[in-house]
């Protein structure tokens, strides 16, 4: 277990984290959206938001869903978290889908899930229609969030809020009063696959608010903060960082456009936080650095650099956001946190983001551990650049089995670890042994205490002379090829029978409009001759075991969850065309 630095308010259901919110920052900004009058934003204060969820509650109530569950889905948006809250403080059981599922995929979710209510954007009016005919689900209700008024047995969610608010007004207090349970699962959560393999992910009030605990002892959120909505809601990583967490803390929260208006967002909102994963950050500090040589002022970047490391070491004097106000301005002059996870970053950017002011925090975490077991803070006393930090005040985590380098699987044991895989016995028993959740993933500790990923169990490459090769170890040096996007390290068998080592390929993504700055128009054998050249200068690095054997090109993105983590296998599949 790890230590907390801040001091904090303790919850003991989500219940009592609104109703604690709402009286302490009742007139702050809980939200901020955009409206139809160009550069005007509609503002949800914490008393006007808990007071929408606790309406909603008792409509939801009133149409008998006490008890019953709920799904959710839809883009990020204001109604995502309001139908969220209402589902899960004191109705009944919540389902968060992945917006980005096809729509055989979510009907499948929802007859799986047994919710007998569901609650959707209009992006979903399609499925549902189809699923209002089918009649294969046990749904009675089905919840439109952009309806004004009800229309063909289709409810309007802001219609049931009206009536909610009807009913306190008239002494109904069943969702008010309603007492929490919270050790028992009020959140089922489908992990990313295809529907037949995923699991649902049964998780408690105990688990999310231990979590948030432990979140808000490693960091220091407050009302002056407004974070960006950019990863799908419906994940935990982003639910618990980025949409309770805030709401914890008396922070604001708003909704990204899109990743093309990422930029425009965070100034246009004074973003000073937000979570997200590597391919975006490390995308974000390329453009940085690619902008600073555009205009000529890298030598002037690395002696600002330079100064501002020796003012913090040797006179404790911070004068990063000063000297390097520029870049700060792109950002919009607030962002002072970053947070990322679902994979590693490249500790380069992790640098050089914590390098010019801002402070970019890595965490650790799966779903089923609600999400985050370690974290650091950005700051360097609290953190270890390449670390995904120490474990959390209420987790123990531990390396199973560690082998000579002490890299093995990482386990853990706490109150945010899930109940189980829901009607799953099997893959729980295989997952919690003795109490200690398997996590599949590979890594170590340094003397510090301090935890390293070095990948995936599964994804491990081991070859015939029983040496381990990491994939997302390679993958980390491909990305510093200037005009790599992504990449994906795989291994084949040789076909030369006296090579007793598999053959180590790499499958690379290039971005065409940056391969065009640096090559000009050219054929894509050109571009294949440009990355082979600097795969070559990888290779003079490591040891010949691991050695890049061939490689492929291409500008088409790799096959990603929503969280943006590449589906290993699928990609596989495609790679080699089975």
């Amino acid at each position: 277990m790890g230590k907390g630095i801040y001091e904090f308010e303790k919850i003991t259901d989500l219940k009592d984290l609104i109703n604690k919110s709402a009286k302490k920052y009742a007139n702050e900004d809980a939200f901020k959206f955009k409206t139809n009058e160009p550069g005007k934003f509609r503002i949800i204060t914490y008393k006007e938001f808990v007071d929408q969820v606790n309406n909603l509650g008792t409509a939801l109530i009133n149409l008998g869903l006490k008890d019953k569950r709920i799904a959710v889905i839809s883009e990020n948006r204001y109604e995502w978290g309001l139908a969220y809250l209402a589902a899960v403080c004191g109705t009944g059981v919540v389902v968060p889908l992945d917006r980005a599922l096809p729509g055989n995929e979510i009907k499948s979710l929802i007859q799986r899930s047994e919710a007998e209510v569901v609650i959707y954007s209009k992006k979903y009016n399609e499925v549902m229609e189809s699923l209002k005919q089918e009649e294969t689900s046990k749904l009675k209700y089905f919840i439109s969030m952009d309806l004004k008024k009800e229309e063909n047995k289709i409810l309007s969610l802001y219609e049931l809020v009206d009536n909610g608010k009807k009913l306190i007004e008239d002494g109904d207090k069943r969702f008010l009063e309603a007492k929490i349970d919270a050790e028992k699962m009020s959140i089922m959560l489908f992990t990313s696959g295809t529907t037949s393999v995923s699991k649902a992910v049964a998780l408690s009030h105990k688990n999310i608010c231990t979590n948030i605990q432990d979140i808000a002892s490693m960091f220091d959120i407050n009302t002056n903060d407004t974070f960006l909505s950019f990863l799908p809601l419906h994940h935990t990583f982003e639910s618990t960082v980025g949409f309770l967490y805030p709401l914890y803390a008396g922070g604001c929260i708003a909704y990204c456009d899109g990743v093309k208006h990422l930029a425009e967002n965070i100034k246009e909102y004074q973003i000073t936080a937000m979570i997200s994963v590597p391919i975006l950050y490390e995308n974000m500090y390329k453009k940085v650095l690619r902008g600073i040589a555009k205009k000529g002022k890298l030598e002037k970047f690395q002696k600002g650099l330079k100064i501002s490391k020796f003012l913090r070491k040797y006179l404790h004097i911070d004068m990063r956001r000063k000297i390097f106000s520029e870049i700060h301005e792109l950002l919009g002059g607030k962002v002072r946190l970053f947070i990322n996870g679902a994979a590693a970053l490249d500790p380069e950017v992790e640098q050089g983001f914590n390098d010019i002011g801002i402070n970019m925090a890595q965490g650790y975490g799966l779903t089923e551990t609600s999400p985050v077991l370690t974290a650091g803070n950005g700051y360097p006393k609290y953190s270890r650049n390449g670390s995904v930090g120490k474990p959390f005040p209420s987790v123990e985590v531990k390396i199973d089995d560690p082998d000579e380098n002490g890299i093995g699987e990482i386990i853990a044991k706490g109150d945010s670890i899930m109940l189980g895989y829901y009607g799953n016995d099997e893959a729980t028993e295989e997952a919690i042994v003795n109490g200690w959740f398997h996590t599949g993933d590979l890594g170590y500790f340094d003397k510090d205490g301090y935890l390293f990923i070095t990948g995936r169990k599964k994804t491990v490459i081991v070859l015939k002379n029983g040496k381990n090769i990491f994939p997302e170890e390679i993958e980390a040096l491909i990305g510093k090829i200037d005009g790599v996007k992504e990449s994906f390290v795989y291994g084949v068998p040789s076909n030369n029978n006296d090579d007793k080592e598999s053959k180590i390929n790499a499958e690379i993504v290039y971005d065409p409009e940056r391969i065009e700055e640096i090559l000009g128009k050219v054929e894509k054998e050109k571009i294949k001759e440009y990355m082979w050249e600097h795969v070559k200068e990888i290779n003079k690095t490591m040891p010949p075991y691991k050695y890049i054997r061939e490689i492929i090109v291409t500008d088409e993105e790799l096959i990603k969850t929503t969280t943006q983590k590449v589906k290993r296998h699928e990609e596989i599949k495609k790679v080699l065309g089975k």
